[in-house]
């Protein structure tokens, strides 16, 4: 990790901050095009739903980000079942008004691989535009590994193709493709803790991660 790079916990003020960072990474993609097609829209729904989970995750997860405050990793804590965030129907209708159906089914979509057993769910990777290829996302991902073999725990993640390549460095596996109707593809990605002593409760229900251990071995 670059020791330039200093990395703290998110305050509660910073929220607004780190909801804008994602959607300024988010924008350009293919998946903002499909969850929000009116581009004069995107960039509002886009913040004010994302602002939504940044909230949850400071309750039911973390949030860090680079001191300048140009990089952030959000993620939650998945020791057992978590709550879908409060009142959380109405606040996404009144984020994403007639685009709200189009978040419902993505969350849906990667709902179906994600493991039961615990894990810490990596939501949300980004970097400003400004400072791509500066190392600020390798810098969040160390320090997001470090923590996660301090405590052997696996890491689930859903991202874009053009992310596969910097997480595939910090440990993290594909998994089977999923795609969105009539829009792009994503790929879950699993990390499993590097100095793992014990296996992971199993769920036969949902294969996706389940037999880790034996895959690894």
């Amino acid at each position: 990790m670059d020791s330039s790079i200093r990395i703290r916990a998110a305050r509660w003020t910073d929220r607004q901050t780190v909801a804008a960072l994602i959607t300024d990474t988010l924008h350009p993609s293919p998946l903002a095009g499909w969850l929000v097609p009116d581009a004069a829209q995107r960039r509002r729904v886009l913040t004010d739903v994302v602002a939504v989970w940044v909230e949850h995750a400071m309750v039911f997860g973390d949030v860090h980000l680079t001191d300048d405050l140009t990089a952030a990793i959000v993620g939650f804590h998945r020791y057992r079942p978590i709550p879908p965030p409060a009142n959380y129907p109405t606040r996404l209708v009144e984020a994403a008004g007639a685009h709200a159906e189009r978040f419902t089914a993505l969350e849906g979509l990667i709902a179906q691989q994600q493991p039961t057993e615990p894990h810490y769910h990596l939501a949300l990777l980004a970097v400003s535009p400004t400072r791509q290829n500066a190392g600020c996302g390798s810098a969040l991902l160390s320090h997001h590994r470090t923590r996660l073999d301090r405590i052997e725990l696996p890491s689930w993640t859903t991202v874009p193709a053009e992310t596969e390549r910097l997480l595939t460095r910090y440990g993290y596996t594909l998994r089977p493709p999923l795609t969105v109707p009539n829009g792009p593809s994503l790929h879950p990605m699993r990390r499993n803790p590097h100095h793992a002593s014990r296996t992971m409760p199993t769920n036969s229900a949902r294969p996706i991660g389940d037999r880790w251990h034996d895959q690894h071995a």
